[in-house]
């Protein structure tokens, strides 16, 4: 079987009559040529089967990949099933293409140790998307010799961070709910580390969380109720290491048959929150009326349904990161962009109700 050998650089140029250089212009370095010329190389590579530049031989040559990494010590699927990682990808990907860079996701399963995909990610940096202080992926992230910017989470030493007050943020939600009334409260949170735990959360845990978001989060709200007279210890934290609407309901349902006479649950994320409106609804408790839910992120599902949570502009976190590993200048220190968050107080909350009313109804 005869099987015509691919045309080369060299060859292309010999057919046209012009340079190697020529030619290689007109894939990597169009403005050097007339849209002419340009037009005539592409054709001819088209006639004689030319595949373009070698992809692998021209990083080899400029020592660069033209590519961003991001590390998300998720599945791969989470990308785009998680709202607020999919926004977060979406601004990233803009500074992306404003850079003319492409983007590489390198996703790193919570709970496997391997990390070579880390080392084989041909990526001219990474971007780092919220994951423990102490990931094996993390630590191999920085072993390598490219810029890195953390996003949310954690915070490192002399490595660029883009990020919210996520203590701040929560403190204002807890004193709108401290305004309303509510004194006895159950909390939904994300995972606290990388082993997996489904269920109740000491304070020891929580002060101890390998996520900082979440450590933050829950402190605010302990110092919050605890101003009040609220004892943070007796309060019922249920943790989950899976981060999804089923999870939320469940881990809703372990908080009130652990303590039915809550008023208010509050959840770290949106996506959990939805989850205890579904388990609310369930057992047929009324929310506001009966109980009071809140989330936090402000992804349009929470929007749509009402939810009262914390809006914080995940596009933009990830245009910033981007920005920042994209932006060539050299630094003497590491960089930080704090953005801001809105409180949305929608109509999942309310003043809870008095105990006459609960025992006589409304």
């Amino acid at each position: 079987m005869h099987v015509r050998r691919p045309a080369t650089l060299a060859s292309l140029a010999a057919e046209l009559g012009v340079s190697r250089t020529t030619v290689s212009n007109a894939y990597n370095r169009p403005d050097q040529l007339s849209p002419e010329l340009r037009r005539r190389v592409l054709e001819t590579a088209r006639r004689l089967g030319y595949p373009g530049p070698d992809p692998v031989a021209r990083s080899l040559r400029t020592r660069k990949a033209g590519a961003v990494g991001l590390l998300l010590t998720e599945n791969l699927s989470y990308a785009f099933r998680d709202p607020a990682a999919i926004g977060f990808l979406e601004g990233l990907a803009l500074a992306c293409e404003d850079a003319g860079q492409g983007l590489l996701l390198v996703p790193a399963n919570p709970e496997r140790e391997d990390v070579a995909a880390v080392h084989r990610a041909g990526v001219d940096g990474f971007v780092v998307y919220s994951v423990p202080d102490d990931d094996p992926h993390l630590a191999a992230v920085l072993e390598r010799p490219v810029p890195t910017v953390v996003c949310d989470q954690p915070k490192i030493e002399n490595v660029d961070l883009v990020g919210i007050d996520d203590r701040a943020a929560v403190a204002e939600l807890a004193d709108h709910l401290i305004r309303l009334g509510h004194r006895r409260i159950g909390v939904v949170c994300m995972r606290l580390a990388r082993d997996r735990n489904d269920g109740f959360v000491t304070p020891d845990r929580q002060r101890k969380a390998h996520f900082h978001v979440q450590r933050a989060r829950l402190a605010a709200l302990a110092e919050s109720f605890g101003a009040v007279g609220v004892d943070w210890a007796r309060v019922p934290v249920v943790e989950r290491f899976d981060h999804n609407i089923a999870c939320g309901a469940s881990a809703a349902g372990q908080v009130l048959d652990r303590d039915p006479e809550i008023t208010a649950l509050i959840c770290t994320s949106d996506i959990l929150a939805l989850g205890a409106l579904q388990e609310a609804a369930r057992r047929g408790l009324r929310v506001p009326q009966d109980l009071t839910v809140t989330g936090f992120d402000g992804i349009p599902e929470a929007e749509r349904a009402g939810l009262t949570t914390v809006r914080q502009p995940v596009l933009e976190k990830g245009r910033a990161a981007g920005k920042l590993l994209l932006d060539i200048a050299e630094h003497n220190r590491p960089r930080s962009v704090t953005l801001g968050t809105e409180l949305v107080p929608g109509t999942t909350s309310a003043a809870p109700r008095t105990a006459e009313e609960r025992w006589f109804g409304p």
